[in-house]
């Protein structure tokens, strides 16, 4: 059969590294980039004896997220242990949670903008929300790094709080995928939960993937991919793991459920191990650890609840006229949000024309500089300066681009100054406008036909006087007066 004649189902699990200054049940400082085993103490490693302490701001982080995604919290949330054996994990289980999670439920949209630009005009259910099962809250393992003849392990990583997002089988596409996970990691950051940096492994996802012919039913048999660490990479590897599974079933072959991981150089799944049910993995409460009670944390957290993403660019569209495409950008990061809201707030222009320059120029210096708007050296007053230049006809759009330019350089200066600087100053109207009538004088057959309706060699006659002031001249004021002066 064709692809098209089966339904791919698709549910994935995102495990997300809450932002907290200690690890879950212990003192020790999260941290990346250091040097392996220097973060760790007795019950990072598992030693005998040694007990887990609650961090009460990795809890509150993560019924936030809940009510972020529209969860419920049970009133009482417990701990469990999640036995296996694998040398990450030298206590040989996991403090995690199994029957009482501290989130049920919930939803995540999937914002248009977030869907692949290859695929935006191809969405069949537009504000589709993908159901949640739970979130928990568990402790991270150690970083395994397999080496040709041995694996080497660094703790760092082991206890660090981390949450596991478990959707509901919802997404039907490897393009659904993509938008899911972009909007989770948007939705996680805008409430400070996380940085979700994939790269720093800060976010990681396991796929869980069926197919099935249309006119069954039933789900397919489920292949878990493991450990996908690149939102592009996940759409890679669902595209090639759907074809694999529909050529399976084509050939006769019956499908086995198992775990299987992407080799992204090689383009193709490989299988890893037959999949682990839940009672393989023996839960139960963890002894050590007394059940939390919600109640106060819930009410606590409903105050630090932010404008989200998809709020706040319906506002945009409301409150500054902005449209879809200008509203999803500048409410994509939160910092860069705040960056436009303050400029708009100190701009006479109107707020289009803000938000215009905050894309179109600001963004491309800090993508230059690999910055957010919160590191930008050009403060969101000097920016409202700039582009009231140019509303006040002072300077023109590319005139006052060399003035951002060299603002973003020397932050310190005013942009009024720059422009003197560079000899983008009105007080140079007098010599303009001797510059326009030598134009106009010196060439009667253009300005005859201007006259007799063709209009469009007024811009013809306004190239001729910029060419001659350099560039100096503010070609909309140039243009005004050629028409003052001839029509």
């Amino acid at each position: 059969m064709a692809r098209e004649d089966y339904i791919a189902t698709i549910g994935l699990e995102v495990h997300c590294q809450v932002k907290t200054s200690s690890k879950m049940f212990c003192s020790c400082r999260t941290s990346f980039g250091e040097e392996p085993n220097t973060n760790i103490c007795p019950v990072c490693l598992g030693l005998p004896g040694a007990l887990p302490v609650l961090n009460r701001k990795a809890i509150e982080k993560t019924i936030l997220a809940g009510l972020l995604l529209d969860c419920e919290t049970p009133a009482i949330s417990k701990w469990d242990r999640k036995n296996y054996f694998y040398p990450d994990m030298p206590k040989n289980y996991q403090i995690s949670q199994f029957d009482l999670p501290l989130c049920r439920g919930g939803a995540v949209p999937l914002y248009h903008h977030n869907y692949p630009k290859d695929a935006q005009d191809k969405i069949d259910r537009p504000g589709k929300k993908v159901r949640l099962n739970r979130i928990h809250l568990e402790e991270d393992v150690a970083k395994s790094t397999h080496l040709p003849a041995a694996t080497v392990i660094d703790f760092n990583r082991a206890g660090t709080p981390l949450m596991e997002i478990v959707s509901e089988p919802d997404l039907d596409s490897p393009e659904e995928a993509f938008s899911y996970l972009k909007t989770l990691q948007q939705i996680l950051v805008y409430g400070e939960i996380s940085d979700a940096d994939m790269e720093k492994g800060q976010l990681r996802c396991d796929v869980n993937v069926s197919v099935r012919p249309l006119h069954q039913q039933e789900l397919g048999v489920k292949i878990e991919l493991k450990n996908m660490n690149s939102i592009s990479a996940v759409r890679r590897a669902l595209h090639y793991e759907i074809g694999r599974q529909c050529a399976e079933l084509d050939a006769g072959r019956t499908l086995v459920q198992s775990t299987w991981r992407w080799n992204d150089d090689a383009g193709v799944t490989e299988v890893m191990r037959t999949k682990e049910e839940s009672h393989d993995y023996r839960y139960f409460p963890d002894p050590d650890l007394l059940p939390v009670r919600s109640g106060a944390i819930v009410d606590r957290m409903r105050a630090e609840i932010p404008e989200l993403p998809h709020e706040k660019a319906a506002r945009y569209r409301d409150q500054y006229q902005l449209g879809d495409y200008d509203a999803a950008v500048l409410t994509a990061n939160r910092s860069n949000a705040a960056y436009f809201e303050t400029a708009v707030a100190a701009c006479h222009a109107p707020p289009k024309k803000t938000a215009n320059w905050v894309i179109n120029a600001l963004f491309q210096h800090l993508n230059d500089a690999g910055l957010d708007a919160a590191g930008s050296p050009v403060p969101p007053a000097k920016l409202a300066a700039t582009v009231d230049l140019v509303e006040s006809g002072h300077l023109s759009n590319n005139q006052a681009r060399e003035v951002f330019d060299l603002l973003w350089q020397s932050p310190e200066k005013d942009p009024a100054a720059i422009a003197k600087e560079l000899g983008f100053e009105p007080a140079d109207t007098g010599a303009v406008d001797a510059l326009i009538d030598e134009t106009i004088a010196a060439n009667p057959d253009k300005v005859a036909a201007i006259r007799n309706g063709n209009e469009k060699l007024v811009n013809w006659l306004t190239g001729q006087v910029m060419k001659a002031s350099k560039g100096k001249a503010n070609p909309g004021q140039v243009t005004a007066s050629i028409r003052r002066k001839i029509l």
